[in-house]
C-alpha cells in the first residue's frame, strides 16, 4: 500500500489534503494616489512630457514608494495584483515598468511639432497654422485685394449704352426738310429784304433743336419711367420666346458675389466705383475727363447666374446673367466714402483698398460708392423666356429694347441692348431672410 498524502487543518477547521503552502514573499504593489492637475504644464506632466519628446524632464523621476494597502491586500489574492487601478502583475523594479529613457525622443520617426495644449488635448496644431487647420474652415481674408472671378461671372463695363431707334428714312426726310428751310428763308429774305423771314425760320426751328435737347438730357430717365410702368408677366402663362418682366425674390446661384470694400456678402451683382471731382488744371481720372465735373477712375462691377421667385405666379426661373452675357444693371450705389478738401485723412482700409489695386492717395478729391443686389432683394428682370424640358430660364434678348414714341413726354424712341436689371433704391430695407 503506497504512502498516504499528508493532510492539513485551516484556519477555519477545515481538513484537506496535501502539505500546507509555503507563505513566500510577495512582491508590494504600487497603491492608487490621487494624480494632480497638470494644466497642460509640461514640467508637471511626468511622463507624459517624455513620452511625447516635448522636452527633458527637469529632475530625475519620482520613485513610488509601495503602500502598506497593497502588501496586506496580496496576502488574501492569489496570482495577479487586483488592488488599486493596477490591471496586471508589477515586476521587481519600478523604474522599468513603463518609464522611458531621458532621450526619449531620439526613438521616434520625427519630432512632434505641436506642444501639449493648455487644455491637456493634443491636436494636429493651431488653428492659425496651415497645416493644422480644419477642413473646410477658410483662411482669413485678405486686406483688400481684388477678388479675381472666372468665366462664369459676367465682368461689366462702366457705361449703359443708349441709343435712339429711329429709322434712317425719317432722319434724312427730316434733314432734307431743315435744308430747305434754311434756303428758302434765306432765299425770302433777300429777295423781301425783311428780317421777319428770318424770325419765321427761327421760330420754327427753335422748337426741333429744343426737343433734341430735351431727349438728350431725359433719356435715362425716361427710359427708366418706361420700365417701371412696364406691366409684369406670370411665368406660368409665358410662352417660349416671349419677352417678359419679371418682379420677386432673388436667390444666388453656385457662385454668389461680394462687394470689394465693405464685403458685403451673399449678392447676385455687385459694383465699387471711385470717382474723382477735376477741378482747373487738376488730375484727369480717365481720358475722357472734363473740367469741374467727377470723373470715373476705377470700377469693378459683376454679375452673375441667380434665381428669381415670381411674385405673381410663385415660380422659380433662372437668370442667365453670367458667361460673358449682356445685362444692364440700374442699380442706385451709395456713397461710402466722400474724400474732400476739409477732410484730409483717410481711413486705412480706404488706403489699403487703393493700395492693393495701385492707386495713388496723393491730394485728391474722391468719392467710393457701392452698389449690389444682395440675396432676398426685390428686384425686375427683363428678357426672353427660354423652357427647356423642366427648366425655366430667363436669357437676354437677341434684339435690342425699344421704348417706342413717347408723344407725351416728347421723348424719341430709345433702345437698349441686353437683359436688364432694376432694383429699387430702398433695397436694403426690403431684403427678405432665405
Amino acid at each position: 500500500m503506497g504512502s498516504r498524502t499528508g493532510s492539513h487543518q485551516l484556519s477555519n477547521g477545515l481538513i484537506v489534503s496535501g502539505r500546507p503552502e509555503q507563505l513566500k514573499e510577495r512582491q508590494p504593489t504600487m497603491g492608487s494616489r490621487a494624480v494632480p492637475y497638470t494644466g497642460g504644464d509640461i514640467k508637471k506632466s511626468g511622463e507624459l512630457g517624455k513620452m511625447y519628446g516635448v522636452g527633458d524632464y527637469p529632475g530625475p523621476p519620482p520613485i513610488l514608494k509601495p503602500s502598506s494597502r497593497g502588501s496586506s491586500a496580496s496576502q488574501h489574492n492569489s496570482g495577479s495584483v487586483r488592488s488599486g487601478p493596477n490591471s496586471g502583475p508589477v515586476g521587481h523594479k519600478l523604474t522599468n515598468s513603463g518609464s522611458m529613457p531621458k532621450k526619449s525622443s531620439g526613438s521616434f520617426s520625427g519630432q512632434l511639432m505641436t506642444p501639449i495644449q493648455p487644455t491637456g488635448l493634443i491636436t494636429s496644431g493651431p488653428l492659425s497654422s496651415n497645416t493644422g487647420r480644419r477642413s473646410g474652415q477658410l483662411e482669413p481674408a485678405a486686406s483688400f485685394k481684388k477678388v479675381v472671378y472666372g468665366s462664369s461671372v459676367t465682368s461689366l463695363n462702366d457705361e449703359i449704352k443708349l441709343g435712339f431707334k429711329v429709322s434712317k428714312v425719317a432722319m434724312w426726310v427730316f434733314l432734307v426738310v431743315v435744308l430747305m428751310g434754311l434756303v428758302v428763308g434765306a432765299f425770302l429774305m433777300v429777295a423781301v429784304k425783311k428780317a421777319v423771314i428770318l424770325v419765321a425760320v427761327a421760330g420754327i426751328l427753335a422748337p426741333l433743336v429744343v426737343i433734341l435737347l430735351w431727349n438728350f438730357a431725359y433719356k435715362e430717365r425716361g427710359l427708366l419711367g418706361y420700365l417701371k410702368r412696364y406691366p409684369d408677366a406670370e411665368l406660368r402663362g409665358a410662352i417660349d420666346g416671349q419677352f417678359v418682366k419679371v418682379t420677386g425674390v432673388v436667390t444666388c446661384g453656385s457662385i454668389p458675389l461680394e462687394t470689394s470694400f465693405q464685403r458685403t456678402a451673399r449678392c447676385v451683382y455687385a459694383s465699387t466705383e471711385l470717382d474723382e471731382y477735376k477741378g482747373w488744371g487738376g488730375k484727369s481720372a480717365n481720358p475722357s475727363h472734363r473740367c469741374f465735373s467727377w470723373g470715373r477712375r476705377h470700377s469693378e462691377k459683376h454679375v452673375a447666374d441667380f434665381y428669381i421667385s415670381d411674385f405673381q405666379s410663385g415660380l422659380r426661373a433662372m437668370v442667365k446673367a453670367g458667361y460673358g452675357a449682356k445685362v444692364v444693371p440700374f442699380v442706385k450705389p451709395t456713397t461710402v466714402i466722400d474724400v474732400t478738401k476739409n477732410n484730409k485723412e483717410l481711413s486705412p482700409n480706404f488706403l489699403h483698398w487703393l493700395a492693393d489695386r495701385s492707386l495713388s492717395s496723393d491730394d485728391r478729391i474722391m468719392r467710393l460708392k457701392e452698389g449690389y443686389i444682395k440675396e432676398g432683394s426685390t428686384v425686375s428682370v427683363m428678357g426672353l423666356v427660354r423652357r427647356h424640358e423642366n427648366i425655366l430660364m430667363i436669357v437676354p434678348p437677341v434684339d435690342p429694347i425699344s421704348t417706342g414714341c413717347q408723344w407725351t413726354r416728347c421723348l424719341l424712341p430709345t433702345y437698349i441692348e441686353g437683359l436688364i436689371l432694376t432694383c429699387d433704391d430702398s433695397q436694403n430695407a426690403d431684403v427678405i431672410p432665405v
